[in-house]
């Protein structure tokens, strides 16, 4: 017989869901709200203004620019070739602007080359031009002699010297190996057989907006398929095709993910039930991942792509409610809906419980990847229990299952072997100190490993053409970056001269590809005034301007020039940033420091730790680099630079973490033991503990004779195997329906929660694989030593099956 309120709870769940339904409709009217973003996954350091200003421009290349290289056999079809995709991307508005042509202002460009002559002279020149300037003038007589030597754009009559040329030729590295084709007005790098022209878009938008990067993938997948029928080639990089790369792989994932999980649960439940009908107990996973969805949407404004991936594996933890309960037929002879419900309530609740401490426990940890899954999986674990609370004994009624006599003979049968072994007291103790044995072993072999790259998979394709691009241009950034401050422009140009000095050694030594600083754009002006010094020495040296007079150029003019280019002005550094070959230098430039400080966080600053109170700040980026630890002594000893490694900072803080997750892992048991000991008492609370704690133990073991790594993501999975454990132990201990009837409940629970975290395992995504490696290893040894709990309750009297 049904009271009242349980007439009454089928109709609030069913007016409740509705408005959940309601509420992810409305939020999935833009289209589905994922993100793909790595940025949205990792923790948010605190740091002062200047640092944050220069890590956001680091990463908006990331965010909104695109780099494309459209290739031919034929140079003029490369040219022809990259000029149709730049149309066919400017007629999809997707981009704010596509540049193929640089446009160049020969008169503008002409004018900052005289001007930057002594300015932007190479520290190599000008170390020749002190020490040795009759070399000095030697070389420029066989330039001007060579007719196949670099040309400047600057006339030979205005610069006898060939300065201009070398600020031409220092300025032109900053397009790495591209080169300017004057006909064309394109950038072009060179392959074998294969022309290269450089493609620049610009997004409006952030490259991790829901709708951008789907679009934008979309289109470059149309232009390469335009571009090969042509027989040319599109390779293609930016942060909107890792994001639209990332976000169809996780989605992908997931549907497999789930979709398996659905069909072996769906077969499970046909297979002990055997009854159609069964089939709705499957609706509690379905209000579960909904309950998620929205709770996550809501709290974060997105759900992540990787919270998806790793959410799908809810499913094997939701649907052990309706099981538990189901699951109890097997030892009630005339099984009621609202009456078994009334008899496992509390061992429902109490396992609700224990799930959401270690749930609960992922959203105390610094990574907001935990948090939201934490989030998804709190919230999707109270809907599946609502569901199967209130609505399942309604949709039940009058329904009688048919028990697998199989199955329950094979229950009894294993308790009836458990008791005989556990009243050979001796032999079970020999075997339990074997056992540990084994597992110290076995942990001994444990391994740890954390690194960033285990969070993100990305198709092959991606990488590939990445390489390429950077290989082609000459350009593979890196993350890691230098950010110093000064007191002034020139203290800041001194301090990245410094600086720059060390990283040529690093690139001599093959370290580092290359860099690119301010002080290469504009020299200090101790230097300037150096090079002032050494052409007025060369202005009254006869034998060193004789190797050029013996050209047919007057003596007198020789002399006449070099002095008037040693008496043009100091350039500072603002002024030479305004002009045109300046564009890949101002992104450097930070402008006023403000109130200064220290990059708060910054892993491996060796500079000092006191900013000036007040001045200006620049940054040097990195290209190419083979050996991060090589750039720990780069800046040791130069006042107010740090090295700004946001991967090496992240990195350092997976081992703190993994602290955290010890620390999470013993306040997860000491919740639960008391959650225990007041409902069921010390003597139940101890032997119900035993099994997580002996699951986790084995799994660790496990783990280090399968050769895998303890990663931050599988100690999160451990936390899990504690709420797991902890469930089947409660429900082995409690025997509702009977020892029997209780063991096919956890078996069953625990078959679909493997089949679901074991499916996680097989994912291409490091960390998530690693997760759901833990986690399945954990649940397999939780149905080990889950019957041990009965077994020790009742090992004075062998268990007969009846």
């Amino acid at each position: 017989m049904t009271s009242p309120i349980e007439r009454w709870m089928p109709r609030l769940f069913l007016t409740a869901l509705a408005l959940l339904a309601a509420a992810a409709a409305w939020q999935c009217r833009n289209g589905w709200p994922v993100s793909a973003d790595l940025m949205d996954l990792l923790p948010h350091v605190q740091k002062d203004d200047i640092a944050t200003r220069a890590e956001e421009r680091i990463q908006e290349p990331l965010s909104r620019q695109l780099i494309a290289l459209a290739g031919h056999a034929d140079p003029a079809r490369a040219v022809e070739v990259a000029l149709g995709v730049a149309n066919e991307w400017r007629e999809s508005r997707l981009f704010t602007t596509v540049e193929v042509e640089v446009k160049l202002d020969v008169a503008a460009v002409r004018s900052q080359l005289l001007a930057a002559r002594i300015a932007a002279l190479p520290a190599a020149d000008l170390e020749l031009l002190e020490t040795d300037p009759i070399g000095f003038t030697t070389r420029r007589v066989r330039e001007l002699m060579d007719p196949f030597s670099a040309t400047s754009l600057v006339p030979t009559d205005q610069d006898w010297l060939g300065l201009t040329g070398r600020a031409q030729a220092a300025f032109a590295n900053s397009s790495g190996s591209l080169v300017f084709d004057m006909a064309s007005g394109t950038l072009q790098g060179h392959s074998p057989d294969t022309t290269w022209v450089l493609i620049r878009a610009q997004t409006d938008g952030d490259a991790f907006d829901h709708a951008i990067p789907e679009h934008i993938g979309a289109l470059v997948a149309r232009s390469r398929q335009q571009v090969q029928s042509a027989d040319g080639d599109l390779i293609a990089t930016g942060g909107m095709l890792y994001a639209a790369a990332a976000r169809a792989h996780a989605i992908g994932e997931s549907r497999s993910i789930a979709l398996a999980s659905i069909i072996g649960i769906l077969l499970i439940l046909l297979a002990s039930l055997r009854r159609p009908r069964a089939l709705l107990a499957f609706m509690p996973v379905l209000v579960g991942m909904l309950t998620g969805f929205v709770a996550c949407v809501a709290l974060f404004g997105t759900i992540h792509a990787l919270t998806i991936v790793m959410g799908a594996s809810l499913i094997g933890v939701a649907i052990d409610y309706p099981m538990h309960w189901l699951g109890k037929s097997y030892g009630m002879a005339s099984w009621e809906a609202w009456p078994a419900m009334r008899r496992v309530r509390t061992g429902l609740t109490l396992s609700l419980t224990t799930s959401l401490i270690g749930y609960l426990a992922l959203a105390f940890t610094p990574f907001p990847a935990l948090t939201q899954t934490a989030v998804f999986s709190v919230a999707g674990l109270l809907g599946a229990y609502a569901c199967t609370v209130c609505l399942l004994p309604a949709w039940f009624r009058n329904w009688q299952p048919a028990p697998s006599a199989t199955l329950l003979r094979g229950s009894a049968a294993l308790l009836a072997t458990l008791s005989r072994i556990s009243a050979r007291r001796t032999m079970l103790r020999l075997c339990l100190v074997a056992a540990a044995l084994v597992c110290a072993l076995g942990i001994a072999r444990l391994s740890v490993h954390d690194d960033l790259r285990l969070w993100f998979s990305l198709p092959q394709s991606v990488s590939d053409q990445a390489k390429q691009i950077g290989k082609i241009t000459g350009f593979i950034p890196t993350s890691q970056f230098f950010l110093i401050r000064a007191p002034n422009e020139d203290a800041l140009l001194e301090r990245q001269q410094a600086v720059a000095e060390r990283l040529d050694k690093l690139i001599e030594a093959g370290k580092l590809g290359s860099y690119t600083a301010l002080s290469q754009l504009v020299s200090p002006i101790a230097s300037q005034l150096r090079v002032r010094q050494a052409l007025n020495d060369l202005a009254s040296n006869k034998h060193a301007l004789g190797q050029l007079s013996n050209l047919g150029i007057p003596l007198d003019v020789l002399k006449e020039h070099v002095e008037a280019v040693a008496a043009l002005p100091a350039v500072t550094l603002t002024t030479a940033l305004a002009g045109p070959l300046s564009k890949p230098w101002r992104m450097l430039w930070l402008g006023a420091a403000g109130s200064g400080g220290t990059a708060g966080g910054a892993a491996g600053s060796g500079g000092t730790a006191g900013a000036a109170a007040a001045g200006v700040a620049g940054m040097i980026t990195l290209h190419g680099l083979q050996d991060v630890d090589a750039l720990q002594a780069v800046a040791r000893g130069i006042p107010d630079t740090l090295l700004m490694d946001r991967s090496g900072e992240l990195n350092a803080m997976f081992s703190d973490t993994r602290v955290v997750a010890v620390e999470l892992k013993l306040a997860s048991y000491v919740v639960a033991g008391l959650l225990l000991w007041i409902f069921l008492g010390r003597r139940a609370s101890w032997r119900i503990l035993a099994v997580p704690l002996a699951a986790t133990v084995c799994s660790l073991a496990a783990l280090g004779y399968m050769g895998q790594p303890l990663t931050l993501f599988s100690l999160f999975g451990l936390l899990l195997v504690t709420a797991i454990g902890v469930d089947y132990a409660i429900f082995m201990y409690e025997q509702v329906a009977g020892p029997t009837a209780s063991l096919v409940g956890v078996t069953l629970g625990g078959a679909t929660t493997l089949l679901s975290f074991g499916l996680l395992a097989l994912s291409t995504t490091p960390a998530v694989s690693s997760f759901g490696v833990s986690v399945a290893i954990g649940v397999f040894f939780s149905l080990l030593w889950a019957p041990w709990v009965h077994i020790s309750i009742f090992n004075r009297e062998p268990y007969a099956a009846t």
